[in-house]
């Protein structure tokens, strides 16, 4: 078994992207900007958009935190997502959901303009995924595609099968590991909780990517000898042998089943850091498009 390690790649990856921002400031040129939309105080959503403040300045970056309140109008957040799409200083922006029940999440995504979609959520970068044309991929998915890829897991003519449909994972991860590229070319599976026989069809995967959001969801029963696991999930639960009161599990019983595997993601240190990766790498890629136009 050998750990598919995102903690180590990801930095990796920062210090390749902090290579490329100083040929950029070399040349005489802007370095890349990338901003934050935070509606209220959510807890993890504070941590994770932090933490983006955080890489951007390991890289780099030049960063905007944008924080709104809770009660703050939809009107107004278009006011201030229309206001990042038209400034030239930002490269790219994300608004961090979830969002208060009373803002439409999709009208929100619709009014990003996709050439700022560091997220990859919009229509028409969805759509230019599914065509393998040039875009914005979403930072998981994206992020999963490049460790496979830096760890050179053969992903060819192997049966992939993603547990779970969301359009932030699982979906796209679906659509990624079909197309005609390295990694790809995998024959996919994609399952979900109307799935009658979930646990059959987890057994005969050589991949397995789990992105169903129930901790320890899948366990060693359903995990080919062999299979290369890639958890998405992450949960926090009480755990009070630990200060911070809490630990934090994936979709996958980690201890039963990286015995039976080639490669297996850890949580955390595993597809979490390659999602923040990816955005700057999205970043990185806005900037380069934003010069050709």
């Amino acid at each position: 078994m050998q750990l598919l390690d995102g903690k180590a790649t990801s930095e990796k990856i920062k210090v390749e992207i902090a290579e490329q921002v100083k040929l950029i400031q070399a040349a005489g040129g802007r370095v890349p900007h990338l901003a934050a939309i935070l509606v209220g105080n959510d807890g993890a959503s504070e941590t994770y958009v932090n933490n983006k403040v955080l890489d951007c300045r390991q890289v780099g970056f030049e960063s905007t935190l944008i924080r709104l309140p809770t009660e703050v109008s939809e009107e107004e957040l278009l006011k201030r997502i229309d206001h990042l799409n038209r400034d030239k200083n930002i490269d790219g922006f994300i608004v961090q959901v979830p969002l208060p029940k009373h803002i439409d999440e999709a009208r929100i995504t619709l009014a990003i303009d996709p050439l700022k979609d560091v997220d990859g959520f919009s229509p028409a970068s969805v759509g230019r995924m599914c065509l393998g044309m040039p875009t914005f991929v979403s930072a998981t998915p994206h992020g999963i595609m490049e460790l496979l890829r830096r760890y050179e897991v053969d992903t060819e003519g192997k049966h992939c099968v993603v547990v779970g449909r969301s359009n932030i994972v699982g979906t796209p991860m679906s659509i990624l590991m079909s197309r005609n590229s390295k990694p790809g070319n995998a024959t996919v599976t994609l399952v979900h909780s109307r799935t009658p026989n979930m646990a059959e069809i987890c057994r005969t995967a050589d991949i397995l990517i789990v992105a169903i959001g129930k901790p320890n969801f899948v366990n060693e029963s359903m995990v080919k000898e062999g299979a290369v696991v890639v958890d998405v999930g992450i949960t926090r639960v009480t755990d009070t042998t630990r200060p911070s009161g809490f630990r934090l599990i994936g979709d996958v019983e980690f201890e039963a089943v990286k015995d039976k595997c080639s490669f297996i993601t850890p949580v955390p240190g595993g597809v979490g850091p390659m999602t923040r990766a990816a955005l700057l790498l999205n970043t990185l890629k806005a900037q380069s498009m934003s010069k050709e136009l």
